[in-house]
């Protein structure tokens, strides 16, 4: 092999390893990548940046503002307002729910349709008095199939036309994926229903947030008794007598609950303070204070919520800008006003001082404050609120523009006048023109981890062609062919896209295993179609572990869901998929 071969495929399998490892984001290993490339020679100097104006990247970022823009406009609202109206039957609540987030994911974001209904399935499984494990898991998988049946359904779709475009000059049709897709998406929803939520272990993922976070675990009620030193002096001077993490979230005077009081607040003789502090704590500050323990029966959240301050929770999404940092650092109690009660990760509240935890996705976090001031931070820290006061419903006098904008963009698409990423740029802007979406919203709405993956990845990816490294695996691929029918090698491929896609993001997946494919099929003399169709359909199916998708990692900490759930009915859709899968791209596309 030449030094170029050696070279490609020592960055490519460091760049996998350092995705699977996961202690830096895969946006900023991407990038390092491409610019180890191009200092290498791999990627030549006025190539290195040609992805970032890639029709793909276009795309994406794009689609993720319309679908923004219909989230606004009501579209996932318009059906969480008739689900909620659903009965008490399990099966009949997960089968709307799953079919809603899959014929959701086909038009949209999958990740947005799933952060819409999630709200909604754990509503209706508290309704329930169940655990919302028993919801989640299947929703997230819908997304992950809805997402397979459209050309915008998911980046890897839009990635694998653009791929096709360069190889035979015609890219994937809107529809293109539907045979396919839409059998693998049918055949995976009937199994969820049928045979595969009853293989989720019901895990403890909170009946309520009183289940999830222990509320005597926590808090805990003191006195300011007769001639207390602390009379007269400040909720602040109280919380710094001691040097760990007490925190004041409630002050009741004469039978007044003033829920997350000033820290200016002067306290006054016998006052209850609700302390958030742990039992050491606690026995600290009754050594070093006058306070008393209070007698008092089973402390509840009543206790630290009135009609002014709300208790909520909310989950941290995959872009939220609070991930690696700690409420303690981003001192969320002296810029916002608001507390931080407790963090739970799969499904556990963690037992440590949470203003001193370092947030990851999929963290639920239990917040005190104003609704309006919680509403907004939530929204700024990029977080999903679960099941809250009143879930936000759309405005239906926007629901029918909304979908006429996007109908629009689909048939322009679909008929073939306008390429994808022309059409949803145009919807994207009349979406903001049309106040649909603000300026703000629009910038926050792309995903742009996800827009420098791609535009780092593609340059990678085309060196891996021009260097010969795609030839040469294909290559030792093919030396199974003499022994292999065709409709295994489509198999194979399959696989390993699947396989992929469970340890690094399904965009890299694709990005590394279209050019293969396509050497594989030109190897063969078979149709490139179908090889495609297959990496296609093959990295969409992250079913195995939480960090393949981030529809997996945003179910997991409400769901209480541990690393090794996810396959015990992940691997057998998967067969199912692949079961499905190849038949019909044999005779669609071969």
């Amino acid at each position: 092999m030449s030094n170029d071969l050696y070279m490609i495929f020592g960055l490519i399998a460091l760049m996998l390893l350092f995705f699977i490892w996961g202690k830096w984001r895969y946006d900023i290993v991407s990038l390092v990548t491409l610019l180890v490339a191009s200092l290498t020679g791999l990627v030549p100097m006025d190539e290195v940046f040609q992805g970032f104006g890639h029709p793909a990247v276009i795309t994406v970022a794009a689609v993720l503002v319309v679908s923004k823009g219909l989230m606004n406009a009501g579209v996932v609202d318009f059906m969480a307002r008739y689900l909620l109206r659903l009965g008490d039957n399990i099966l009949v609540q997960m089968t709307f729910l799953i079919l809603a987030v899959t014929i959701s994911s086909a038009f949209m974001n999958n990740i947005g349709a799933l952060a819409l209904m999630m709200p909604v399935a754990i509503k209706m499984a508290r309704k329930n008095n169940k655990s919302p494990s028993i919801f989640l898991m299947p929703l997230a998988f819908g997304s992950l199939l809805g997402g397979m049946t459209t050309l915008v359904g998911t980046p890897p779709n839009i990635i694998i036309s653009t791929f096709r475009a360069d190889y035979t000059g015609e890219a994937f049709g809107m529809f293109d994926f539907s045979p396919v897709g839409g059998a693998v998406a049918a055949a995976g929803v009937a199994f969820i229903l049928v045979i595969g939520w009853r293989l989720i272990p019901k895990r403890a993922g909170g009946k309520s947030d009183e289940d999830l976070f222990e509320i005597k675990d926590y808090i805990t009620e003191l006195r300011i008794p007769e001639e207390s030193e602390y009379i007269g002096k400040t909720i602040n001077e109280l919380e710094e007598a001691i040097k760990g993490e007490l925190k004041v979230v409630s002050v009741i005077r004469n039978e007044r609950n003033m829920a997350a009081p000033s820290l200016k607040l002067p306290l006054e003789e016998d006052d209850s303070v609700i302390v958030e502090a742990t039992a050491g704590e606690i026995q600290e500050i009754l050594d070093a204070t006058d306070l008393k323990l209070a007698d008092t029966d089973k402390l509840s959240q009543e206790d630290i919520r009135t009609d002014d301050v709300e208790i909520m929770e909310a989950v941290v999404m995959t872009n939220s800008f609070i991930i690696g940092r700690t409420a303690k650092a981003m001192r969320i109690r002296s810029r916002y006003g608001i507390n931080l009660l407790g963090v739970a990760r799969e499904g556990v509240r963690l037992s440590k001082s949470p203003d001193s935890v370092r947030f990851v996705v999929g963290d639920i976090l239990l917040l005190q404050g104003s609704p309006e001031t919680l509403s907004e931070i939530i929204t700024q820290w990029g977080c999903l609120p679960l099941a809250g006061r009143g879930i936000s419903l759309g405005k239906p006098r926007r629901l029918i523009p909304g979908v006429l904008v996007f109908a629009t963009a689909l048939a322009l698409t679909a008929l073939g006048f306008i390429p994808v990423q022309v059409s949803f740029m145009a919807a994207a802007v009349v979406m903001v023109l049309g106040n649909f979406i603000s300026l703000k919203e629009m910038y926050e709405s792309i995903d742009w981890s996800i827009i420098v993956l791609l535009g780092s990845i593609i340059p990678v990816s085309r060196a891996l062609e021009t260097t010969g490294g795609a030839q040469l695996i294909a290559e030792s691929v093919l030396g199974l062919a003499d022994r292999l029918p065709l409709w295994a090698m489509v198999l194979a491929v399959l696989v390993i896209s699947m396989t992929l896609s469970d340890i690094v993001n399904n965009a890299a997946a694709v990005l590394i295993m279209a050019p293969i494919a396509l050497e594989i099929a030109e190897g063969l003399s078979a149709s490139p179609d179908a090889f495609l169709m297959s990496v296609a359909i093959g990295a969409s199916c992250s079913f195995l572990t939480p960090i393949g998708h981030q529809s997996n990692t945003l179910v997991m900490g409400p769901g209480g869901y541990k690393f090794g759930d996810y396959w015990k009915m992940g691997l057998p859709l998967e067969v199912i998929v692949a079961a499905v899968a190849v038949p019909m791209i044999m005779l669609v596309w071969m």
